[in-house]
């Protein structure tokens, strides 16, 4: 009889543990999942990468940004100069499953400069969000831009309307055409002593790059861009 009832006891005991786990388990799952706090989506991914969850995203070399000038239909510079230029991300750049990884409006600044081997070449250096206050660094260039023109004092000046002059360029012409031009915009980035080089001696002609921004200025990353 004191076998029977000591198991009795133990079974008794075994059984008051079991449920009193079973019952425990709702509330520590609630407070495990409480201390798991899902991560604050960082500002430019949020706003460069709205629909992607994860806290860094990799927009891979090669991509090709469409881009667009707002301030002027052409610019014109000359071949040795080097002008600072904003553009605008004119489409949204997606994945292959249609994500956006760069939202259309994007600002990327940069700037036009002479290329290494021929032409003149944009080379990006931030992109910004519409309406951001932070940048991101980013690697990507145009293609060479070759076109040219020679301009002297029969040059029609109706050749410059609508275009944004680079500010070495933008100096020779004046001397050219005196007040018979009205430049739209001056860029600036030209120094002092660019400028001199550019003026002395007294130069009769120039010749300078002619750059459609709707066809020339579509730029493709040279490395992965990294959404931070």
């Amino acid at each position: 009889m004191f076998i029977s009832t000591r198991w009795y006891s133990k079974t008794a005991l075994l059984m008051a543990v079991g449920v009193t786990s079973i019952a425990l388990l709702p509330l520590l799952s609630s407070a495990a999942t409480a201390q798991i706090k899902p991560q604050t989506q960082p500002f430019l991914v949020a706003q460069l990468f709205p629909q992607q969850p994860t806290s860094q995203v990799r927009v891979p070399a090669g991509t090709v940004i469409q881009v667009r000038y707002d301030k002027a239909e052409k610019i014109i510079v000359t071949p040795e100069e080097t002008s600072p230029v904003t553009l605008t991300v004119a489409q949204d750049v997606r994945s292959a499953r249609g994500t956006v990884l760069i939202i259309a409006g994007s600002q990327i600044e940069g700037e036009l400069r002479p290329d290494q081997t021929r032409g003149t070449r944009f080379y990006s250096k931030t992109v910004t969000p519409p309406g951001g206050t932070r940048s991101l660094d980013i690697n990507a260039t145009s293609e060479a831009i070759t076109t040219t023109e020679t301009i002297n004092r029969n040059t029609n000046p109706d050749l410059l309307k609508g275009a944004a002059i680079g500010a070495a360029a933008g100096a020779v012409l004046g001397e050219i055409f005196g007040g018979r031009i009205n430049i739209l915009e001056v860029l600036g980035g030209a120094g002092a002593g660019a400028l001199a080089s550019v003026l002395l001696p007294h130069r009769e002609e120039v010749q300078v790059v002619v750059i459609n921004p709707a066809t020339d200025l579509n730029l493709t990353l040279q490395s992965d861009f990294m959404l931070r």
